[in-house]
């Protein structure tokens, strides 16, 4: 079975993709192996790889959310991880890929450009700065892996509208973690709505998508600058 076909099978199982996602995701993979040689984005060097380790799995996390007609911001986007397959995945879906990272970005703006997805765009700021001009303007925002839940929720919840998700993508030995981010996530408005375990197609993996949902605005004073949310989480 080659990358194609796993994308397509393993898109299938989720009810999820077309085929143009599949060629573009394929592209995608090529150009982030590319840039890997050179600049260290992922640890995942293997085509294979990137289609279960990666796509898959934020596939398999977006399948759960409802994205076509939604706004969405992945914060700490890394090599673009959510938010760039789920773009690929779903061209009505307006993501905004957020890194603190300037080469990161300029590697996602120059996908966005050859690859040619209307729907996304790469923007380079830190998320507590981001929030200042675009405070509650999104239906969701995505995480992937980037730090404790109570720090994420900080940085997170204030860009989602009342109404709107936060959807954190876990392992599932993250219950600790979340006991210890609920005080944080009420502060900020939000309430855990579901915690969702999920396979990954193609593999023996089990993740989690926690789903907080804002049900009141985040007070103005959050977020804090940085060197105050690391310091002393909420």
């Amino acid at each position: 079975m080659n990358e194609r076909e796993a994308l397509t099978q393993g898109l299938a199982e989720l009810h999820m993709g077309f085929p143009q996602a599949v060629e573009n995701l394929v592209h995608f993979s090529d150009l982030l192996l590319e840039k890997n040689k050179v600049m260290n984005l992922t640890a995942v060097t293997e085509p294979m790889e990137v289609v279960t380790r990666h796509f898959l799995d934020c596939a398999a996390a977006g399948a759960m959310l409802g994205l076509e007609g939604r706004t969405l911001v992945d914060v700490g986007c890394g090599a673009g991880f959510p938010g760039m397959p789920l773009a690929l995945l779903a061209p009505g879906l307006q993501v905004t890929l957020l890194d603190s990272l300037g080469k990161r970005i300029r590697f996602l703006n120059d996908c966005i450009a050859e690859i040619g997805v209307p729907n996304a765009v790469a923007v380079h700021a830190r998320a507590e700065e981001f929030a200042v001009a675009h405070r509650e303007q999104f239906d969701l925002a995505t995480s992937r892996a980037v730090a404790r839940m109570n720090v994420l929720a900080e940085l997170s919840l204030p860009l989602v509208k009342v109404g709107g998700v936060f959807a954190a993508m876990k392992s599932t030995g993250c219950d600790g973690e979340l006991r210890e981010a609920g005080q944080a996530i009420r502060l900020l408005g939000g309430e855990v709505e579901a915690v969702h375990d999920y396979h990954v197609p193609l593999t023996d993996v089990t993740q989690r998508l926690v789903a907080v949902r804002k049900v009141k605005p985040t007070p103005g004073k959050y977020p804090r600058p940085f060197r105050k949310i690391s310091a002393a989480p909420l």
